[in-house]
């Protein structure tokens, strides 16, 4: 991610603190328009122009969007179009990531980002699931119809919102990885740094509990964890949070031998 992302980004964070807190339909119309200007090469040239001025994105926007969107997401979009972006695959994915944190507002207490990491955790468990999820081949209407069977009633409606549209807009992501991201940025939102912790077997609640303390403290932020296991790890337990990796894996260790060994 470029500097200037990283400050488009903080931009529309901050505009959507200004707005107080928005509701669903405003996420829906986001990740609605997110879609429409990812289909729409000469749009997104436009709203990516650095060199137009902001008069100009304003009355882009109103036409393309206007009367189609609630006042607060046209709002939005003008921020996110008045930004530097690194690059116009970056604008996109500021978009997305903006109608995920309106999400994560509307839902107020309930735990989106935690259903989200359950329903990635069953995609993944699931190899035709995870096909019929994220295959180039199957029609976006086949997939929407797909998710709404299986999540329906069962999740909030934030949470149904998100996995319909990330399915109905992959740009070569895979599905996984998807829902892994839009998780973690609802975390974030909430206030919450994500610990992805990989172990060999489930943890227990006390071990969960002991790892909440430490990394809570160290972080100085509530932790949500992403808990994976992986045989493969034989022993020991591998966090991640961010790009800070703790390996305390048996197979980390044994890797470790080896090398010094060859060496």
């Amino acid at each position: 991610m470029g500097s200037a992302t990283r400050e488009a980004l903080a931009g529309t964070r901050a505009e959507l603190a200004a707005l107080g807190r928005a509701e669903l339909p405003v996420a829906g119309d986001l990740l609605a328009a997110t879609r429409v200007i990812a289909a729409t090469p000469q749009l997104r040239t436009a709203l990516t122009d650095n060199e137009a001025d902001l008069a100009q994105k304003t009355e882009l926007v109103q036409r393309v969007f206007g009367g189609r969107v609630a006042p607060a997401t046209a709002s939005l979009l003008v921020s996110a179009a008045s930004q530097r972006w690194s690059s116009a695959a970056d604008f996109l994915d500021g978009l997305e990531e903006l109608g995920f944190r309106v999400a994560a507002d509307a839902a107020g207490e309930v735990e989106v980002d935690g259903e989200l990491y359950a329903f990635q955790r069953t995609v993944a468990s699931d190899a035709e699931l995870e096909l019929a999820l994220g295959s180039k081949l199957g029609s976006p209407e086949a997939k929407v119809a797909l998710v709404e069977r299986l999540l329906g009633s069962k999740a909030a409606p934030a949470t149904t919102l998100i996995v319909r549209h990330l399915v109905q807009s992959p740009r070569g992501r895979r599905i996984g990885e998807m829902l892994r991201h839009a998780a973690s940025v609802l975390a974030d939102q909430r206030g919450f740094d994500v610990a992805t912790v990989t172990s060999a077997a489930p943890l227990n609640d006390d071990q969960i509990a002991r790892l909440e303390r430490t990394l809570g403290a160290q972080a100085g932020r509530r932790i949500r964890f992403d808990a994976i296991v992986d045989p493969a790890v034989l022993g020991g337990v591998r966090v991640q949070i961010g790009d800070d990796v703790i390996d305390g894996s048996v197979a980390s260790r044994l890797s470790d031998v080896r090398q010094k060994l060859a060496g």
